[in-house]
Parts: structure tokens; sequence; C-alpha cells
């Protein structure tokens, strides 16, 4: 399955079905061959970045967002070929949704105020050098801005 008809077919489906493959597909292409605590952990940046509204509005918007996650750096043509890896994608991506539905104090956070990641071997962003929240596998998370929920 190619990443284009991916997001393609999130931009047909109704929410939250749309945001739950958007968040399936970032954390197959960013994490697959990490931990189930590192595919977690990058569910949840993703997500407290949506809650913030600084990327947008939805999970979608947010995993979209250019140059941001893997959906808009890898190229379109990219193969999701592991269905194994897929099928856990899923499975973390429904999970964090449900988590991340409880109120804040009832969240299990693995990643508390991350609001970004980088992979060590393959970059080196302008803000690695904040504050560090956590290592897991080949990914650091960091609080580079402290994300808010946007008032409702």
């Amino acid at each position: 399955m190619k990443l284009a008809w991916i997001l393609w077919l999130s931009q047909m489906l109704p929410q939250p079905a749309a945001d739950s493959l958007c968040l399936s597909t970032t954390v197959y292409l960013e994490a697959r061959d990490q931990t189930l605590r590192g595919q977690q952990a990058v569910a949840e940046v993703a997500l407290r970045r949506r809650d913030s509204g600084l990327w947008g509005d939805s999970v979608c918007e947010v995993v979209t967002a250019r140059k941001q996650f893997a959906p808009t750096i890898v190229a379109p043509t990219t193969r999701l070929k592991n269905p194994d890896a897929w099928a856990r994608s899923i499975n973390v991506a429904l999970s964090a949704e449900r988590n991340w539905a409880l109120p804040p104090g009832q969240r299990k956070e693995i990643v508390p105020g991350a609001s970004h990641f980088m992979a060590h071997q393959i970059a080196s962003p302008s803000w690695r050098n904040a504050y560090h929240v956590a290592t897991i596998g080949d990914h650091t998370f960091l609080r580079v801005q402290k994300l808010k929920p946007r008032s409702s």
C-alpha cells in the first residue's frame, strides 16, 4: 500500500476514522522498528500537538504539516510493506487515542510534555538542544516548547 493512497483515503474518511488512519501511518513510518513504548511516545507527541492547535485541528493536519512528521518527509510513493508492523501501528494508534481521550490527570503519559522528537541517525534539527524528556530506542523526545491545550 502506497503512502499517497493512504493520505488520499484519510481525506475521504469521516472523523475520527481519518485521524486514526493518519496516526497509524505516522507510527508506522516513524517508529515501526521501535519498541512498543517508542511507538506510544510518537503517537503521544502527535496527539499533544493536535490538542495545542499550533499545527492543525486534527491529527491528519498535524502529521501532514510541512516537514513535521514522516508523512510529509518521505516520498509519496513509499510503500508500507510490513503487514505485521502495520497491524501493530494500528493497535498503538487506537490505544493512544483511547488513552488521550481520558482526562489529563488519568492519562498514562510516556513522554510528559514532549513536543518534538528526533531520530539520532537521521536528523540534527536546530532545536536538538532543547529540554530532553526521554530517549527511547534511537529517538530522543524533547520539550521544545510548552504546548497547552487550546482553550475551548
